[in-house]
């Protein structure tokens, strides 16, 4: 995995610091569990958890992500 490089804003001070960017792929009826993994794991105070839609894609690709959550 790749670093990234983040800078922002914390505690009125700007940080730069090189994190791994994590991408879950899961339904959106388990983005509150994985959220509250994530927070229970993670060291920061306020880790990045972002949950992006999906609008469209591959039909087999799908439901192949439907059949692993299930």
């Amino acid at each position: 995995m790749q670093p990234v490089t983040s800078i922002y804003r914390w505690q009125g001070a700007v940080e730069r610091a090189a994190e791994v960017l994590l991408h879950i792929k899961t339904r959106s009826s388990l983005s509150a569990a994985v959220e509250a993994r994530i927070r229970a794991l993670h060291s920061y105070d306020v880790p990045e958890v972002v949950v992006v839609p999906v609008s469209a894609g591959s039909a087999d690709y799908l439901a192949w992500i439907r059949g692993e959550t299930d």
